[in-house]
């Protein structure tokens, strides 16, 4: 049975709708409400507040964190700045992915990372003989997700930190009311947005302080159904949904690499050696076979199948989970890929997903066809390639 977040007191008070997952053994909230349209709202034109205790954090420290972390990681950590955060993902001797998620520098030998899966036992059997400590803070400390274009005036409000010069990706200590936290302008919106870390002891603090400082600024609590619609705007892709951790993968072809993720970007290959490497190295000078492509799903088209039905055009409230076939454009029984996931985007106006797809067909403005349900037929409709990213304001980086 899931347990209670330090913030549960405060979350459970809000959540209307009684709407509760289970999130790595965690209650949280799916839907603070019966329909979670003002909780995205919130993300896009003020501020969503979510709770990200679930997520797996770990303290590294010692002389040869850095090092440690470098041999692990295909991001060479060894250059992350004090206080620079970097999102990242760290793979098997395969080049196969296990996991991503964030790595910030809180000290000269201090780092913080978060993970969507446990990864305490992967990390450990590196360690050797090195000056290194890995602890497992995940019930300790806790995290809350302030989120939208209105996020900055809020934490403002709350705390001492210089909020005006803080850079995307970057972290800060702050101050508020007799407390300390962290402060990171990391999100999974791709929009204006920050992460709070906390001791546990002082949860209902900081909640309570931001909630307070928000009610001036249109701030709402947002659920993981709401967060999963924004995620997908941003083209962020989420572990056993978009793709599968190469230790929980049952054959290889359930396995994907950075480059087949869209994560290239995130890869330092010519350094000291790390794990994957070699396999790496292979498939950057080869070639993938496999791309993480966005897909804009023509919508005249599903509005003429589902006229020839005698029916409006139908599509899932929030977002879905669930592959879905993709087809050449002449070929029509030809596969050449699947969606992971996608959503109806309310502030783009258009039919979403994220997909992967071989590696000739990934280029953008590529028409594919994309398979829908129609009254119990299956039916094709015209689908653009394009790039992950659908939404990216000017906003989410930007310096006052």
């Amino acid at each position: 049975m899931p347990i209670q977040t330090p913030f549960h007191p405060r979350t459970s008070e809000h959540n209307k709708a009684l709407d509760w997952k289970d999130w790595a053994g965690y209650f949280a909230a799916n839907s603070y409400n019966v329909v979670s349209d003002f909780e995205y709202y919130a993300f896009r034109h003020s501020a969503g507040l979510v709770d990200i205790t679930p997520l797996f954090k770990y303290k590294i420290t010692g002389k040869d964190a850095s090092m440690f972390l470098s041999r692990i990681i295909v991001k060479d950590i060894s250059k992350l700045k004090l206080n620079q955060a970097t999102y990242c993902c760290w793979c098997d001797d395969r080049g196969m992915v296990i996991d991503d998620g964030t790595v910030m520098r809180f000290g000269e030998n201090e780092y913080f990372l978060t993970a969507a899966d446990p990864s305490y036992s992967w990390f450990s059997r590196f360690i050797k003989k090195l000056d290194v400590h890995i602890e497992d803070i995940t019930d300790s400390f806790c995290g809350l997700a302030l989120q939208g274009p209105t996020s900055r005036d809020i934490l403002k409000n709350m705390c001492d930190a210089d909020l005006d010069s803080m850079k995307f990706f970057w972290t800060t200590d702050a101050n508020s009311e007799g407390f300390k936290f962290k402060i990171s302008r990391t999100g999974y919106t791709g929009d204006l947005g920050y992460e709070l870390w906390v001791k546990n002891e002082d949860a209902l603090n900081l909640f309570d302080a931001i909630w307070k400082a928000g009610q001036d600024y249109n701030i709402r609590m947002a659920g993981i159904a709401a967060l999963d619609i924004a995620r997908l705007e941003a083209g962020l892709i989420m572990n056993g949904v978009d793709y599968h951790g190469s230790l929980h993968a049952l054959i290889p072809e359930q396995m994907s690499s950075p480059y087949e993720l869209g994560l290239g970007w995130t890869v330092n290959l010519d350094r000291k050696p790390f794990m994957g490497q070699r396999a790496l190295k292979k498939e950057k000078k080869n070639g993938s076979r496999w791309a993480t492509v966005g897909i804009d799903i023509n919508w005249p088209d599903l509005e003429k199948l589902y006229k020839k039905h005698g029916l409006p055009p139908h599509i899932q409230a929030g977002a879905w989970r669930h592959s879905v076939p993709i087809y050449h454009k002449q070929q029509k029984s030809k596969q050449i890929g699947y969606a992971t996931s996608g959503t109806w985007s309310p502030i783009l106006k258009k039919n979403i997903a994220l997909a992967t797809i071989e590696i000739d067909y990934a280029k953008s403005g590529t028409e594919v066809n994309f398979e829908v349900m129609v009254e119990h037929h299956r039916e094709l409709v015209r689908a653009i390639v394009g790039k992950p990213q659908f939404f990216n304001p000017k906003r989410k980086r930007a310096i006052l």
